[in-house]
């Protein structure tokens, strides 16, 4: 006797899961802008951030190279130092010591070599804190999943914050006269948060905390909670809890910061 079976039709969310994983890296890239859900769904099933962290740090230094050479790099070291002789006793000859410094080639060379090291150490230790979190919420996933998480998270809204101020570096650089203009430049031109109403009189700590509350950084957060739920399976409320705490606690770090330097940090 002979019996025809037929194949059931696979379940929805393996569907889901199989056509989420064959999305390319470039399809992950622009994905992540317009369907960022599923494109959270592709990297649970292939992460993957060498790509997106390299396009993260082409466009900073677009901005960081383009505004040394439109500002130019004395007036911006002019600058840092003017502002911060404003906020402690400093003696001529101290800044033009200071300006000396500044001016040899290898601390220029540090300047320029600082904003790689900077994205290594910042993705490398986000994706831990991810990952520690995760744990901490009893869910679990690979340190490769929660880098994947980081870098897509931080992907659009660098990008479209480095092309703001790209584009208003070009329409109107900052005048070299205006110290805290040119030397707060490099940390962006363009501020979408309250801190961008106030003056360089007020505290800096106000400051500090004012910027915190950036837009470009609530749709870092928005990201960086959904790719948590997508890849790790959290609720919505765990990975809101876990995004938020670390959010949280660099602007701590950032306030703590700016009451020793008296310095806004952004």
């Amino acid at each position: 006797m002979s019996e025809n079976f037929t194949t059931p039709p696979p379940h929805a969310s393996a569907v889901t899961d199989s056509g989420a994983a064959t999305m390319s890296t470039p399809e992950t890239l622009s994905g992540i802008f317009f369907e960022p859900e599923r494109t959270f769904e592709a990297l649970r099933a292939r992460p993957r951030f060498l790509v997106a962290a390299l396009v993260c740090f082409v466009v900073f230094m677009a901005f960081y190279l383009f505004y040394l050479q439109r500002v130019g790099y004395e007036n911006i070291v002019n600058a840092e130092i003017e502002v911060r002789s404003q906020k402690s006793d400093v003696t001529e000859e101290q800044k033009q010591q200071g300006r000396e410094i500044q001016m040899k080639p290898f601390v220029k060379a540090i300047r320029y070599a600082s904003p790689p090291i900077g994205f290594v150490i910042v993705f490398a230790a986000g994706a831990a804190i991810y990952l520690l979190g995760v744990i901490m919420m009893g869910k679990s996933m690979s340190y490769k999943q929660a880098l994947a998480v980081w870098v897509y998270s931080t992907l659009p809204p660098l990008v479209l914050a480095m092309i703001a101020n790209i584009v208003l570096l070009l329409i109107r650089p900052p005048d070299p006269g205006d110290y805290d203009a040119v030397a707060g430049g490099l940390r962006g031109l363009v501020h979408a948060n309250p801190g961008a109403f106030m003056s360089s009189a007020a505290s800096p700590v106000l400051v500090t905390v004012l910027s915190a509350l950036d837009l470009f950084a609530f749709y870092g957060l928005y990201l960086a909670a959904l790719g948590l739920r997508k890849v790790a399976g959290l609720s919505a409320g765990s990975a809101w809890a876990i995004a938020l705490t670390i959010w949280a606690l660099g602007v701590v770090v950032r306030i703590i910061v700016a009451a020793f330097t008296h310095t806004v940090i952004g």
